[in-house]
């Protein structure tokens, strides 16, 4: 299953066409739920007829108790069949919660890294839950407390008919017309509910970026600052939810009001017709029992469609925030990324991100399969760019890139990542074992492989001396190992992955100097027979390279061997000229 729903989609068709992929235990809730309202108030029937007997005297006493077992049935099926339908719930509803979890998660995953940048991503998974959660308390609504009262209304206005017709037909325009009042009346609501969601999505992912940046906060002083900041956030929230339960609770009182008026009528009219000799008491008793049914199930019904109406708001503005259409789509009939030698190529690019210049026009770089390229220049100039549309986080406005050949956009996401291992920065880790985390570039490997990834990588002995070893959580993002740590293992991770294409962003950044020679003797290695485009601001990382892309404003303005790019003046002998004086390093700039 896939989501493959738009944001348009009403949330109702949206939690139908998820009930239809599990259509038999749905029908099994609703059909059982339908057939217990039914002897609910068949049950009421019962007791007027054992009441008419009781009242004819003891001579009637042959049929007393046929009627008293007759009543006893319906009140024992009127129980059993809720506990069967609530049995099937369990199964149904939360299964359907299940899909809607996987299906949103599948979809956001197919996002861009821009679109995560804009977003937070507390919020996002708060919205994730808070669907599913949506999606099953709508369910319940539906079948605990809108279907059952309506059926009950329904059938007691039968009854009724049975008694006076034409009292039954004041009952059904009656109800109706209270019920259309108390719906147009929710639905002005729903902009109240909409407002809470998303104040409450918003106080779960403030909350997740505090909590995740908790060592900033404490390094600046800045608790008590996020403390009033987070209070701001949490009162905001409070007062959209206090507005939508007003509004909830003013509908409740209107109804209440009608309901009342609408019983004491039909118990009044009961009187009448039994003092004109129309009714029997029992009939008296029946609609006695009736006007109370339909005041509690128009009653329940009002509650259930405000709480439904404040569900379904929910659920719209989840759904408007999570399932917003990819950026980034593969075009029709794209195919897996054909095997090759690693080739790559940026034919004419040009490309700029939303609202800003260019950053590259014009841009074209041919690298031949298994040569190392390394990019250089200021920040700004473009590299981390260049590496960013080579994985297409971005695609670009005009121009192509390739590789071995193959247009990005005509190759299905999942096998050009197939071809890339990447040693970032800033490197992120899951809050799992060493052992998974190496293991993510390549879930198939054994564990002697993973310690063989390690040990080139120089990173073994550093992890066999941890509490757990290759089992020690490493925290969230990585936080309990230091920055060289996490990058060595980084190369592991991408050293166990064995793609054709490796990209370097800044690899050693975080490495000592002790520590990078060690570090670079495993890159050699790793990049053995590979296509390589790394960016390095220490350029004596790169002197075994075969070349150097010097850039400038989204530009090449050199391309030559690191030796003769050093031999000549221009912008490479000017960096390395600034590096061998002491001059600080540029900073590498945000992709």
């Amino acid at each position: 299953m896939t989501a493959t729903h738009t944001p348009a989609t009403s949330p109702l068709r949206y939690l139908l066409d998820y009930a239809q992929h599990h259509k038999a235990g749905h029908s099994l809730v609703f059909g059982t739920v339908l057939a217990a309202v039914g002897c609910a108030v068949s049950a009421q029937y019962g007791l007027k007829h054992l009441i008419d007997i009781l009242a004819q005297g003891p001579q009637a006493a042959r049929g007393i108790w046929g009627a008293f077992f007759l009543l006893c049935a319906l009140i024992a099926a009127d129980n059993l069949l809720w506990r069967a339908g609530g049995w099937a719930a369990t199964r149904s509803f939360t299964a359907v919660g299940g899909d809607i979890r996987r299906d949103l998660f599948a979809h956001l995953a197919g996002h861009s890294p821009s679109y995560f940048a804009d977003r937070l991503p507390g919020a996002l998974a708060a919205r994730i839950s808070s669907t599913a959660q949506a999606a099953f308390s709508a369910q319940n609504t539906l079948a605990w407390s809108v279907v059952p009262p309506s059926a009950a209304v329904f059938s007691a206005i039968l009854f009724t008919g049975a008694i006076h017709p034409g009292l039954a037909a004041a009952l059904a325009v009656l109800a109706l017309g209270i019920g259309l009042v108390m719906h147009r009346l929710a639905r002005r609501g729903a902009a109240l509910h909409r407002t809470h969601a998303s104040r409450a999505a918003a106080v779960d992912g403030e909350l997740v970026d505090v909590v995740s940046n908790i060592p900033v906060v404490r390094a600046f002083g800045a608790t008590l600052r996020e403390r009033q900041r987070i209070a701001g956030i949490v009162q905001a929230e409070i007062g959209a939810h206090r507005r939508s339960l007003w509004y909830m609770e003013k509908l409740r009182l209107i109804h209440a009001v009608l309901t009342v008026l609408l019983t004491s009528a039909t118990l009044a009219a009961g009187l009448l017709l039994w003092q004109r000799g129309h009714a029997s008491v029992g009939d008296v008793a029946l609609l006695a029992t009736l006007s109370l049914t339909i005041l509690h199930g128009t009653r329940d019904i009002a509650v259930a469609l405000v709480e439904l109406t404040q569900q379904m708001a929910r659920l719209e503005e989840a759904l408007g925030a999570l399932l917003v259409p990819h950026a980034l789509e593969a075009r029709p009939g794209a195919l897996p990324l054909r095997p090759g030698r690693g080739a790559v190529c940026f034919e004419a690019v040009r490309f700029a991100y939303p609202g800003r210049a260019s950053l590259l026009d014009g841009f074209d770089l041919a690298v031949e399969p298994g040569q190392r390229v390394g990019l250089v220049g200021y920040s700004g100039a473009g590299k981390s760019t260049v590496l960013a549309l080579l994985q297409r986080f971005h695609d670009p406005d005009s121009g192509r890139v390739l590789v071995d050949g193959q247009d990005l956009r005509d190759v299905t996401p999942d096998s050009l990542h197939e071809a890339l291992a990447v040693v970032p920065q800033d490197t992120a880790l899951f809050h799992r074992s060493v052992l998974e985390n190496i293991r993510y570039g390549r879930p198939e490997a054994t564990d002697e492989e993973v310690m063989r990834a390690a040990e080139m990588a120089q990173c073994r002995a550093f992890i066999e001396a941890l509490p757990e070893g290759f089992d020690t959580l490493v925290g969230n993002r990585g936080v309990k190992l230091s920055g060289g740590q996490r990058q060595r293992l980084a190369i592991a991770r991408a050293l166990l992955k064995d793609a054709p294409i490796l990209l370097l962003d800044e690899a050693t950044s975080a490495l000592d100097s002790e520590s990078e020679r060690a570090i670079q003797a495993a890159l050699d290695r790793l990049m053995r027979g590979r296509t390589v485009l790394a960016i390095a601001h220490r350029l004596s990382t790169l002197q075994n390279f075969d070349r150097i892309i010097v850039m400038n404003q989204g530009r090449i303005v050199e391309d030559g061997a690191p030796a003769e790019l050093a031999s000549r003046l221009g912008p490479y002998r000017e960096l390395l000229r600034q590096q061998q004086a002491g001059a600080l390093p540029e900073l590498p700039e945000a992709a």
